[in-house]
Formats: C-alpha cells, structure tokens, sequence
C-alpha cells in the first residue's frame, strides 16, 4: 500500500502561506493540483471502504466541488484577514443527512506541524446543541461511559469552546456540567507529517475514527440520525 500523500503537499502549503495572493496561487496551479488536491480527492475515493465498516451512515464524497474536500479558497467577508487561501487541507466526512460542516462526521486535517484527527460536531446550532446536552442528562451513565472510556481518551482529546457558566435551564451543580458548558463536541487526535506520509496512514486514519465511534454515534443518536 502506497502513502497517501507526500511531503510534496506540506512543501506546497508551506509556501502558500509564505505567498497567500491570488497571483501567485495562479502560477503554481498546477502544484496544487498534482501536489494537494489529486492526492486528497483520491484518499477521500479510497476511504469510502473503511469508512463505510465504521458506519454506513456517513460519506466520502470525492467530487472536487462540494464533496468531502473543504475549497482551498476562504471565506474572507467576515475577517480582519483577507489572505485569499487555507494554508491546509481539510477533510470532512459528514453524516449523510446532514447539509453542512456543523453535522456530526470526521475530519482529517493535513498542515505543516499541525496534523490531526477529528470527530463529533462543531459548532452546532442552539437547537442542535440543546438536544445534546439533554442527551447528557438524561442519559449520563452513558455518557460517562463513553467519554471516559480509556481507549478512547488515551487517543483522543476532547477540544473546542465552552460557555463561561452552566447553560441556561441545566443544573449548575449537575456533576456533568463541565461537558454541558461546551459549546463544540470535538474529539482531537493529533498526528505527524511523517505518519500521514506513511503507507499505513489510511489504516491509521481508519483505527482512530473508529475508536472514536461510539463517541460519534452518542452525538449522531441524540439527534435521532442513524448510526
């Protein structure tokens, strides 16, 4: 089995933020291309297999558009900073009810000194986030369960943003009220450029997002999606 990327794509990232314009992205198009986005769309084409044993529900979709491969291209309409370009890739393997980055899936991301897994959901909506937290209390021996299970906190991390104090309508003195304050429910496992330019990244990739599971399903349930 052949690595799935190279050290071709952090050389190339490496660069880009070195030259974040709109004119030098046009003359190294056809870098990113072979170095970045072939490579990536092919992985996402080749994960659909194992990600497939992991849970029938969620989706590797390699169109170059609108598919699984975040555009390199950023929203700058809201931001101070204007660079035009990502300086990483991103990988996105949503549920397949869901419409958008905020839906339960795993990432993969792919930037110079800063690889890693991710799995459950980002930023969610007020709605969605309530009906998680409900699930928490109303279930919180499974939780605990899960979230605290060793194998899965000996690879991952729980990560994201979290509320000053308890939400609105929780208990504050809920013995579970640190994970009711989050506001992302964010697994993180972080990896290497070597690793992810290795021929066993896949499997690698596909051990991690399974141990993440049982957390990914919680969160995908609580929403009454199938897992």
């Amino acid at each position: 089995m052949s690595a799935p990327f190279s050290p071709a794509l952090f050389g190339f990232l490496t660069d880009l933020k070195r030259n974040n314009d709109r004119e030098w992205f046009r003359e190294n198009r056809d870098r990113y291309d072979a170095d970045v986005k072939e490579p990536a769309l092919r992985f996402v084409a080749a994960f659909s297999g194992p990600l497939r044993k992991i849970s029938p529900h969620f989706v590797a979709d390699p169109r170059p558009v609108g598919g699984s491969l975040f555009r390199i291209h950023r929203d700058t309409r809201f931001s101070r900073d204007k660079s035009p370009y990502k300086v990483h890739v991103g990988i996105h393997f949503r549920h397949a009810r869901g419409k958008d980055v905020h839906a339960p899936g795993f990432y993969l991301h792919l930037e110079p000194g800063n690889v890693f897994l991710g799995a459950g959901i980002w930023h969610p909506e007020t709605k969605t986030l309530l009906r998680i937290r409900e699930a928490i209390v109303d279930d919180p021996a499974r939780w605990k369960r899960i979230s605290k299970a060793k194998r899965f906190r000996d690879a991952f991390e729980l990560a994201g943003d979290s509320l000053k104090r308890p939400p609105r309508g929780f208990d504050p003195e809920h013995p579970l009220v640190e994970d009711l304050r989050r506001k992302d429910f964010i697994a993180v496992r972080n990896l290497s450029q070597k690793e992810a330019c290795s021929p066993g990244f896949t499997n690698r990739v596909a051990d991690g997002f399974r141990t993440a599971g049982p957390f990914v399903r919680f969160l995908t349930e609580a929403l009454d999606l199938e897992y």
